[in-house]
């Protein structure tokens, strides 16, 4: 169990350094400049100069690589940013960050129960309405775009409110980013209530891809372990049709779907950043949209850092997850 934990470790590691590094000389190839978008028309080639050579964008990409791992690994700092706010890349990511975890929490909590209720429902009663609803809602959610459904729901569902986390001008200010579990702990109801509302339409749009892989996991997992051996066996022996289902089939059907739910988690960062331009959503979205405009490379690079780990991390949980879920795969 140590040895793989430490294998998984490594191997995290690797993969993150991989993708930082490709995005890392990726953003520096594409074209744009964000001096440009800095200094516009009126262009001061000594000033641009200057800031090359504070960036050190004027050394081979590859120091430029070893530097920004370098200032990372000494300082934990992921620099500043170049093209408007000049603020540090770190302090903004802390504030965009807890937005991005919350809607990513809400579409997980919209996503999971109900593809895991559906694909199940479509296994037992396999070829009748449960199935053939589960099939046709599945293919649609994977179908239909985010940002499509996002406007979709936007113009359907005029009486909710479709963007930021409150509504301007509301008097409480987040010290976490977290506004509804911040808003329970301080005892501000009506704060939580009108954030909760501001949630519903992102969460519910950048649900609709996890909930239909879900279910189709769940479906495929089920029907499967429904034509076992133990499980006819245990029909066999007078239990009942749920207990049968719930108590024998679907624990053995769980673990590709929490493989499959985990790697969802960092799938949504993602959807996430779509989602949030619709809504305008103060997250890690809306931020990465804004950098890439304009040609940022310091924030681009820090945002690449942070999806990465945050990707990495939930693959190396899966694994555990899946270990502890599999007793074979303790055994040695």
């Amino acid at each position: 169990m140590i040895g793989f934990l430490l294998r998984r470790l490594a191997q995290a590691a690797l993969a993150i350094v991989v993708a930082v590094a490709l995005i890392f000389l990726a953003i520096r190839v594409l074209p744009g400049n964000p001096l440009l978008t800095q200094f516009g028309q009126h262009t001061d080639p000594e000033q641009m100069a200057k800031i090359r050579e504070e960036q050190g964008w004027n050394r081979p990409l590859p120091i430029q690589l070893v530097d920004f791992f370098w200032e990372l690994a000494t300082t934990g700092s992921l620099g500043n940013s170049i093209a408007r706010s000049h603020t540090s890349v770190s302090e903004e990511l802390a504030q965009r960050i807890p937005p991005t975890i919350e809607l990513s929490i809400a579409a997980l909590l919209i996503a999971l129960p109900l593809g895991v209720a559906l694909g199940v429902a479509a296994a037992v009663w396999r070829n009748r309405w449960p199935d053939f609803l589960c099939t046709t809602s599945s293919l649609i959610g994977v179908s239909v775009p985010v940002f499509f459904l996002g406007i979709c729901l936007k113009a359907l569902l005029t009486g909710m409110p479709s963007s930021n986390q409150l509504p301007l001008g509301t008097d409480f200010q987040s010290m976490t980013g977290f506004v509804l579990p911040e808003a329970i702990l301080r005892g501000r109801f009506d704060v939580f209530v009108q954030g909760l509302r501001h949630l519903c339409l992102p969460a519910i749009a950048l649900s609709s891809i996890p909930l239909a892989i879900v279910a189709r996991i769940t479906r495929s997992s089920m029907l499967e372990v429904l034509s076992a051996d133990y499980v006819r066996t245990a029909r066999a022996k007078g239990g009942s049709a749920w207990r049968v289902v719930l108590r024998h089939a679907f624990p053995n059907a769980s673990v590709p779907v929490a493989n499959i739910a985990g790697l969802q988690v960092g799938l949504l960062l993602s959807g996430a950043v779509l989602t949030e331009t619709v809504f305008n959503w103060p997250g890690l979205g809306t931020y990465i949209v804004q950098a890439v405009q304009d040609s940022d490379y310091v924030v681009v690079q820090g945002c690449a850092f942070v999806v990465a780990v945050m990707f990495v991390t939930m693959n190396l949980l899966v694994d555990v997850l899946h270990l502890w879920l599999d007793p074979r795969l303790r055994s040695p």
